[in-house]
């Protein structure tokens, strides 16, 4: 059974794929889902083979973006980070009466968006498994743009 952590989750991704046109060939409702667990990326584009990682978080009011948003598994990220390769980014906030969909380009991202969290423990059912937290600190003023 899901958590209510992957039910926002996949809310979100397939939120995205609903209501949004493709970043890169701007042709409407050719996003589609990639499998769960797929690595950095949960979205690709039908048409031209575009790539998206979707984030999804609650939150008071969709007018400020948080400072820091949950990423997933460290190891993957830094991989492709350490070979130049980002992917955009939409950042999906929920409030209690209204949603936004924020979306932040590869041209502004940089490895200070990145900070590796600390390892799980060894008692931890996942022992040594490594996350990471996006810094939306690190990212410049207006790189953000509201799609909806």
């Amino acid at each position: 059974m899901a958590t209510s952590k992957q039910l926002l989750g996949t809310w979100g991704e397939q939120l995205v794929a609903k209501i949004c046109d493709c970043p890169k060939c701007k042709r409407p409702k050719t996003l589609k889902l990639l499998p769960p667990n797929f690595k950095c990326a949960d979205l690709i584009c039908d048409f031209c083979g575009f790539l998206g990682q979707v984030k999804a978080m609650t939150v008071p009011t969709v007018s400020a973006l948080p400072k820091q948003v949950l990423g997933a598994a460290w190891a993957p990220q830094k991989e492709r980070m350490d070979s130049g390769i980002y992917f955009p980014l939409f950042l999906v906030l929920k409030a209690p009466s209204t949603h936004a969909i924020y979306y932040l380009p590869t041209d502004f991202q940089s490895p200070a968006l990145f900070a590796a969290r600390k390892p799980l423990s060894s008692s931890a059912r996942r022992a040594g498994w490594q996350g990471f937290m996006y810094v939306l600190g690190a990212v410049p003023d207006g790189a953000f743009v509201r799609l909806a």
